[in-house]
């Protein structure tokens, strides 16, 4: 056998070594996601009824539902979107289309990437301090702002990938027809990485929706139905934290289906996007 033969069987060894590696990689972990999956919805979808959504969550042992930690949920994740979405979105936009090579511009890139791999509690006991110790008291409020910090860097960092993913050529021709900047910006830009921003903020929702550890020092809890943002309020995250741990059998039941429902949220929304961005009505 000479060199190049040589040569050759090496390459088609490694490639195979490196293809069936990757194909194991993606088995195993396709296994543990599978699993649980499995076991989420085994567990949780018999507990599924009309009283989960309609009363509030119940003592031991009595009866009862999750309705003030939905809507709890929804209303301290929409103030997390609400306040963190477009404030990562004109950052990143400043950050790819006005100050991509400034040095301000590389030290916020270095701050965001910290605040993106920060631990979620240690935003949590910030918003602590910052407003819960302040006013003297958890609120949904301050929830709302802890998951809107944890949103903020993944919508930021998806955002301005997007950007930068559009051909320059696209801007040329929009400022060669007279078009001013702001306008290239919004007309040109946005709408060519309007997937991948959509596909940013669904990636900031997931991360923000399941978040347990800053909303016990945040938001707490509250047993009782409410919607009053200035008080502690129910949700999701922590009625599951608190009732998966409970001795209780019917907490355990509420927890399990509390989980099933954010998951089967997750991917509800996710679709939706996805049928919102492939509709020719949006692109239009």
């Amino acid at each position: 056998m000479n060199g190049a033969s040589a040569r050759y069987m090496r390459r088609r060894v490694v490639n195979w070594v490196s293809l069936s590696m990757s194909v194991l990689g993606t088995l195993f972990g396709l296994f543990w996601l599978v699993w649980l999956l499995w076991t989420l919805v085994a567990r949780g979808v018999r507990w599924l009824s009309p009283e989960l959504f309609t009363q509030s969550t119940p003592p031991p042992l009595a009866p009862g539902g999750i309705a003030n930690a939905i809507v709890g949920s929804i209303l301290i994740t929409a103030l997390g979107v609400i306040v963190g979405t477009p404030i990562g979105i004109l950052a990143a936009t400043w950050l790819a289309e006005f100050s991509r090579r400034s040095r301000l511009a590389a030290v916020i890139r270095f701050v965001n990437d910290i605040l993106l791999s920060a631990p979620s509690i240690v935003i949590g006991v910030f918003i602590y301090g910052v407003v819960v110790a302040r006013f003297g008291h958890f609120s949904g409020w301050a929830g709302g702002l802890a998951l809107a910090i944890i949103m903020l860097p993944v919508v930021l960092r998806t955002t301005e990938d997007m950007l930068k993913l559009v051909p320059d050529q696209m801007r040329e021709a929009a400022a060669a027809v007279g078009a001013p900047r702001w306008r290239v910006t919004v007309m040109v830009v946005y709408r060519a990485a309007l997937g991948g921003i959509i596909t940013g903020v669904l990636l900031g929702v997931a991360r923000i929706s399941g978040e347990t550890a800053p909303l016990l020092f945040t938001a707490l809890n509250n047993q009782f139905w409410s919607t009053d943002m200035n008080r502690p309020i129910a949700n999701l995250p922590v009625m599951i934290f608190q009732f998966a741990m409970s001795p209780y059998d019917n907490w355990q039941h509420l927890a399990w289906a509390a989980a099933l429902l954010i998951t089967l949220a997750i991917l509800a929304l996710s679709l939706f996007a996805r049928l919102v961005i492939r509709s020719r009505s949006f692109v239009k």
